[in-house]
């Protein structure tokens, strides 16, 4: 469809969103966005989009709890990172807090454990603590997790590894 037309109808909307929903799920700004790329006027898609709300096919609170325990449980993110890319998709606020709080503390603590111990494996040994522990607790600031949460995980896997380390927490 060229974008300088006046767009196509309801029911062409509606297939556009099918079919980008049959690959993944995705919210109701991300569907919004991509037809009015397509060249579907706001009142049309806004028809559209409403229609497939109504039989369930869009629901941004269930998107929002699949995306977070997703990434979470496959790719390692922590909740700062989840919360922005929720935001990225448009998705409401409140829809994100739950979908977040999903995740608790001691979730958040033991995949951040998971990620330092397979990082640790593949650093060289004999590297210098303070760059061993720099290193760790960037990797886990890139994934989202929090300056505490990165500094605490590290401390105590070098710990139960015997490394004594003099890693003071962070006051966030």
């Amino acid at each position: 469809m060229a974008a300088g037309s006046e767009g196509g109808t309801v029911e062409q909307a509606k297939e556009a969103c099918l079919r980008l929903l049959a690959v993944r799920a995705r919210s109701r700004a991300e569907l919004a966005q991509r037809l009015a790329a397509k060249g579907y006027s706001p009142e049309v898609s806004e028809a559209a989009l409403d229609r497939l709300t109504e039989v369930g096919l869009i629901d941004d609170a269930a998107f929002a709890e699949q995306w977070v325990h997703s990434r979470h449980a496959f790719s390692g993110k922590g909740k700062q990172a989840l919360a922005q890319e929720l935001r990225r998709k448009g998705v409401a606020p409140s829809d994100a807090a739950s979908a977040l709080e999903a995740i608790t503390t001691d979730d958040e603590e033991a995949r951040a454990g998971e990620l330092v111990r397979r990082k640790l494996r593949s650093l060289p040994r004999d590297l210098e603590q303070d760059k061993t522990i720099r290193r760790l607790v960037g990797m886990l600031a890139r994934r989202g997790y929090s300056q505490a949460t990165a500094y605490r995980v590290v401390r105590a896997e070098l710990a139960e590894r015997g490394v004594e380390s003099d890693l003071d927490e962070p006051i966030d």
